[in-house]
């Protein structure tokens, strides 16, 4: 005997081997066509039948249950409930077979929109209008998957959809998986073995890779654009009360940037003292005078944290307005925070004499490092024929400047770190910093990647100021009890170097205190730390009274915890578009190209002329900074990935690396002062 059931969904027929009970107790094992075993009761079983073969009769079945017309169907079904015997004997007459009673069990399972499910076996038509429209869903379903045929074709031939186009960053970026349009994307993708963002490049729907790389991380990261609102400013009256009653400092402040610096944030004057030292100014742009703790500008810069840098760009904190209102252009008196600290002849700073206030800087100049780095030198700087601008004050601050790090080293050896070395790094060790020019070349973008060497005098003079600037900021505030933002190093391990709302020390620079707070433009920490000095340069001891983050400030904690977040964030991707920039330099002269690259650890290696790392596995054995030729080739710059063939490897590694791991967290933090491209 064989009986027809169901099973998941679907009717299927098994063999009889042997049965027990009686009645409505019976109950069979059986074997399904599938060579299943299974046991069956009376109540699971639609059919029974001894012939035809199971295995015909589910054949017959499934080719006759393709012609029943449903509609017909239920029309001939009552409007009660029935079963399946009932209403094969309305459909197929008196003498319908077992092949067609099983087709008609196989339409009924598989037709939802005509009948509803009562039971194993039991069936309902369903009402008028939900069969209606349900209808009419699967006409809308049927022209769905035709539609979504056709874009499939298309994007398969290398055509982008016309109704897709305002829809492509939305596919690539933030998909609804449940639309055609995706699906259609996906089936292609499929046919085709290309990534979605592969195929939407071949079919022009996204410009480039850059395009792939800079909408994933916008999408992510500014889902509303990265466009300021151009009516969001500091209005006229607000600044003018701001600065309304700020004293003109007595001072001819320049600042130290390259020309690529549009936020200047930080300047220096150096002022002659009776007694013959000097006065020195470190100022800082002072935006927290008119922006305000809640106000719309400082929701905007608390929403993004930092200006993103990146080859070719960048996504300012603060609106170009704001910025233009408070950068420190010259020709003109700025609103600025100023740190005062008095050095003797031998440039000394007496930190005794340390002072700070909120005032109007007038500033002179905006030297920029292109047109005087290569002129400053220990000589020039003692000669009085020597004719570049500022060469006393930059004597002066040079003096002083080797003391400031003189002292930060020995407070580094007391920690157990080894002293940093003064001035340019060995000319053989692998450069760190890189300047991305892009530029256009007859209607195609190339780039020139240029290295420049950290450690020079003017960086050091900045680096330096900045760094004790920063210092003395961290020092008066934790003096006077304010919390802050304090970027803290101690002890080893990889969260050693932290951002918290408490005093700490910076082991790796060597410092007691160290708050950021010379960046306000383009860094939230900095405005946050302005608003605490502000409060305290206008108040004095009762500035926790009044500063806009009092002790054990929760808000305040955490500002620090997602600072840390998008700082490191913001800092993968100008990573990831310095590689795909690096790849590109690769690739714009040709499909594979012979460079050197030096092994730094694990197979890892470093290309000497631009800062692209690679793997490659044959230089795992050999020791670190180890020389090698090899050609790359093979470039994906949707990946970021390329293939490297090593051809000739030196026979022992002529330089060794200056910088020592303990002090790589050290420099990170410093650099940070240092002058370099915005």
């Amino acid at each position: 005997m064989n009986l027809v059931y169901e099973e998941g969904g679907d009717i299927k027929i098994a063999t009889v081997q042997s049965a027990s009970g009686a009645g409505d107790a019976e109950s069979w094992q059986a074997t399904s066509l599938s060579g299943k075993k299974i046991k069956l009761k009376a109540k699971e079983v639609w059919l029974r039948f001894d012939k035809p073969e199971a295995q015909s009769v589910m054949d017959a079945a499934n080719t006759l249950s393709k012609d029943i017309d449903l509609q017909l169907l239920w029309d001939c079904a009552p409007e009660e409930e029935f079963g399946l015997v009932d209403v094969s004997l309305e459909y197929f007459g008196a003498q319908a077979t077992i092949p067609q009673q099983t087709a008609l069990a196989i339409a009924l399972q598989g037709a939802p929109v005509f009948f509803r499910r009562k039971g194993r076996g039991r069936f309902q038509r369903a009402p008028l209008e939900q069969l209606q429209a349900g209808l009419a869903a699967l006409e809308r379903k049927q022209k769905e998957l035709e539609q979504q045929s056709l874009w499939q074709q298309e994007l398969v031939s290398g055509s982008f959809p016309e109704a897709l186009k305002s829809l492509a960053k939305q596919l690539l970026f933030s998909p609804d998986k449940n639309t055609a349009a995706y699906k259609a994307l996906i089936a292609a993708c499929t046919e085709t073995g290309e990534s979605p963002a592969q195929l939407m490049i071949r079919c022009g729907a996204i410009d480039s890779p850059l395009a792939y790389h800079q909408g994933m991380f916008l999408k992510a990261h500014f889902p509303n654009g990265a466009t300021h609102n151009p009516n969001l400013s500091v209005d006229q009256a607000t600044y003018a009360a701001a600065v309304a009653e700020l004293p003109l400092a007595e001072v001819k402040a320049f600042s130290i940037d390259d020309s690529g610096t549009t936020e200047i944030d930080d300047a220096l004057s150096v002022t002659e003292l009776p007694n013959g030292g000097h006065r020195i100014g470190i100022h800082i742009a002072a935006p927290g005078l008119a922006i305000a703790k809640d106000d719309p500008l400082d929701q905007v810069a608390r929403n993004r944290m930092s200006t993103v840098y990146f080859p070719g760009d960048k996504i300012t904190m603060l609106p170009d307005s704001v910025i233009e209102q408070f950068s420190l252009d010259e020709g003109a008196s700025r609103p600025a925070l100023s740190i005062y600290v008095d050095i003797d002849t031998e440039g000394i700073a007496n930190r005794d004499s340390l002072q700070m206030r909120a005032e109007m800087v007038p500033m002179v100049a905006n030297l920029r490092l292109e047109n005087i780095e290569h002129l400053v030198s220990e000589e020039s700087l003692v000669d009085e024929d020597s004719s570049y601008p500022y060469r006393k004050e930059l004597a002066v601050l040079w003096r002083a400047a080797k003391l400031l790090h003189a002292g930060r080293q020995e407070k580094r050896i007391a920690n157990g770190l080894r002293a940093e070395q003064l001035g340019v790094i060995d000319p053989n060790a692998l450069a760190r910093d890189f300047h991305f020019q892009i530029k256009d070349v007859d209607g195609v973008e190339r780039v020139e990647i240029l290295p420049r060497q950290r450690g020079s005098i003017l960086d050091t003079i900045v680096a330096e100021w900045m760094i004790f600037c920063n210092s003395a900021s961290g020092q008066l505030l934790a003096d006077h009890g304010l919390p802050g933002l304090f970027r803290t190093q101690k002890g080893w391990g990889p969260l050693r170097t932290r951002m918290q709302t408490t005093p700490g020390p910076h082991e790796g620079l060597g410092l007691d205190y160290y708050a950021w707070c010379t960046s306000p433009l383009r860094r939230y920490s900095d405005l946050v730390n302005q608003w605490q000095l502000i409060a305290l340069a206008k108040n004095g001891v009762m500035a926790k009274m009044v500063a806009p983050f009092p002790p054990r400030d929760a808000t305040l904690m955490g500002i620090a915890a997602d600072f840390e977040s998008s700082y490191q964030t913001y800092g993968e991707y100008q990573d990831r578009l310095e590689k795909y920039w690096c790849l590109r330099w690769i690739a714009q002269d040709g499909d594979s190209k012979n460079l050197y690259v030096r092994h730094l650890k694990e197979g890892m290696s470093r290309v000497e002329l631009v800062p692209l790392h690679l793997p490659i596995p044959e230089l795992a054995s050999y020791p670190r900074m180890t020389r090698a030729e090899v050609a790359v080739a093979n470039i994906d710059l949707l990946q970021l990935t390329a293939a490297v063939r090593v051809l000739e490897i030196e026979a022992r590694a002529e330089s060794v690396e200056k910088v020592t791991q303990e002090g790589s967290d050290a420099l990170l933090d410093g650099v940070e002062e240092n002058v370099g491209p915005d």
